[in-house]
């Protein structure tokens, strides 16, 4: 069982477009992705539309819920751009995305926490910045899960880990924001860089085994689709500078 998982595409499509292929070259057995699909000041509606072609079983994320919400409940400017460009059945049905799903070979996933889509579930807030968490947070977090396999996004980190039980948790990093360029909360993410990110997790005879995959693509069409939007300070962030 091979699984692509992708998350926080962030309504970057030139991203997105770029995983697709690879993921094509692999050809996993599914495709999961961990939600916060469109939110962006970049090509919302174009990525909707694309990740409806593929009909792949899909979490709802934050920024996800946020679509769905009354407009006075989430105002800062991406979300104020993305739900403009959206229809009403495309907001809603972000919405209506399940917090939550239980896949075949005991895998769970999530876009925050088991129990949140706002809080991390790899990492702790330190000093303004996320830092890793120890695997005795990692195994209250999971709670009473069952799952041999927790997919999660949010944080933006590509990274794995287990908890003391030996439960795994993935994260596949952002698809499309691989920093954050949008945030009230605005952690610094010394890490980061614009290329695309997502992950592919094998199930094998003695467990799960992962492939962290970063791609190059033409992020130039990025940075202008933010200027032409009236972003360039989005753009600007989105490379990091």
């Amino acid at each position: 069982m091979r699984i692509a998982v992708v998350s926080d595409i962030h309504g970057n499509v030139r991203a997105l477009e770029a995983v697709l292929a690879n993921i094509h070259n692999r050809a996993p057995d599914a495709v999961v992705n961990l939600g916060d699909c469109v939110t962006s000041p970049l090509w919302p509606r174009a990525t909707f539309e694309l990740l409806e072609t593929l009909s792949c079983p899909t979490v709802r994320g934050n920024h996800d819920r946020a679509l769905a919400e009354p407009a006075e409940t989430w105002k800062t400017p991406s979300v104020v751009f993305t739900r403009d460009a959206l229809t009403e059945r495309q907001r809603e049905a972000l919405g209506a995305l399940p917090p939550s799903l239980h896949l075949p070979d005991g895998v769970l996933a999530v876009h925050g926490t088991p129990a949140s889509d706002t809080a991390y579930l790899l990492e702790d807030k330190v000093d303004g910045r996320l830092a890793l968490a120890t695997a005795d947070t990692l195994g209250i977090r999971l709670g009473d899960t069952g799952a041999e396999l927790v997919l999660c996004g949010h944080s933006h980190h590509q990274h794995v880990a287990a908890d003391r039980s030996g439960r795994l948790v993935l994260n596949p990093g952002s698809v499309g924001c691989p920093r954050y360029s949008d945030n009230d909360d605005r952690l610094l993410n010394e890490a980061g860089s614009p290329h695309a990110r997502y992950a592919v997790a094998t199930r094998r005879r003695s467990g799960w085994s992962v492939e962290l995959i970063v791609l190059e693509y033409d992020w130039t069409d990025v940075v202008e689709q933010a200027s032409r939007n009236g972003r360039a300070d989005w753009g600007t962030g989105f490379l990091g500078r």
